[in-house]
């Protein structure tokens, strides 16, 4: 039995703009949001922080946990190569200290290919994952009214 992972990752929205890693798969390109696995010995403010240096090339100011997300990677459609992943995702509100210093990170993920910020009546547009975020996007920014959404992609 694998351990079940522990992630932290950045929502960060900048004039108008939603900040999102762009990643390709079999099925052509998918966006998420910056961040990663969480590391023994740190905290998910302190992990949040490496991994968006190491993706985004740039430091971010970690505010307030927005909400938790869990992923199941047998209950997805993805199944067939999660099956045996198991994340508890956490997502921060992040700001970026300079908007002009994103760049290349030290460390990207295998599937990353670049960065890419998406307009917020974008979305719906978009192959953006997990894909049950997509409505609490508003033109002003993110809206979300729970704290856990469960087993989700």
């Amino acid at each position: 039995m694998r351990p079940i992972r522990t992630a932290a990752r950045a929502l960060i929205i900048h004039e108008g703009k939603l900040l999102t890693i762009k990643m390709r798969d079999g099925s052509g390109i998918f966006y998420i949001l910056p961040g990663g696995g969480q590391r023994h010995g740190e905290t998910l403010k302190d992990s949040l922080m490496r991994e968006c240096l190491e993706e985004i090339g740039t430091a971010v100011e970690v505010g307030e946990l927005l909400y938790v997300r869990e992923y199941i990677g047998k209950n997805h459609d993805f199944a067939h190569a999660h099956r045996a992943f198991h994340q508890v995702e956490n997502v921060f509100e992040c700001r970026l200290l300079d908007p002009a210093d994103i760049g290349n990170g030290s460390e990207h993920d295998k599937k990353q290919i670049g960065l890419e910020w998406i307009e917020l009546g974008r979305i719906d547009d978009c192959r953006f994952l997990p894909d049950v975020i997509k409505p609490y996007f508003t033109e002003d920014g993110f809206l979300i009214h729970t704290n856990y959404l469960g087993d989700v992609n």
